[in-house]
């Protein structure tokens, strides 16, 4: 089964970055990220308290709250974000293991076993590169943050 926990999680981290740096202080509400993800907010709220056990982000409650990244985006990387959002390795085994009777079934899962962790190192190793401020970057594609407008000062599409 495939997991899109991990794409939508830095959607939303790339959103809350916009409490940092020239918009500090102006926190990212679910409702904003789950319209930019065009999910529910349960969905973000869900995934959000991932990131928040992760020490990723941090939450303000209330009036005027919402989420912001708990460091610097140049502190958070692909890698962490995937290891908070996704509790299972990406190539897995069947729930049921082959036989043991047939000369295939009997080795496969020991050969692949090697093969499975270089590729999760691989993995690993090329989201451990990769930061929060470089994702964002790439978003951006050069503009500058003060030609977006934040999400507290859109209206709701619902509003509109």
């Amino acid at each position: 089964m495939q997991s899109s926990r991990f794409a939508v999680a830095v959607h939303i981290m790339t959103l809350a970055q916009i409490a940092c740096g020239e918009h500090a202080g102006e926190l990212v509400t679910s409702e904003q990220m789950a319209g930019s993800v065009n999910t529910n907010p349960v969905v973000i709220r869900r995934i959000m308290g991932s990131l928040r056990e992760a020490g990723l982000v941090v939450s303000q409650p209330g009036p005027g709250g919402g989420w912001r990244l708990a460091r610097s985006p140049e502190g958070i990387t692909l890698l962490d974000i995937y290891r908070a959002v996704e509790r299972e390795p990406r190539l897995a085994f069947p729930a049921r293991p082959p036989s043991d009777h047939c000369p295939i079934g009997s080795n496969m899962q020991r050969v692949l076993e090697r093969h499975f962790h270089d590729a999760e190192l691989a993995m690993g190793a090329t989201l451990g590169q990769v930061t929060m401020a470089d994702i964002f970057t790439e978003v951006l594609d050069g503009r500058s943050l003060s030609e977006i407008e934040p999400p507290a000062r859109r209206m709701p599409a619902a509003a509109r």
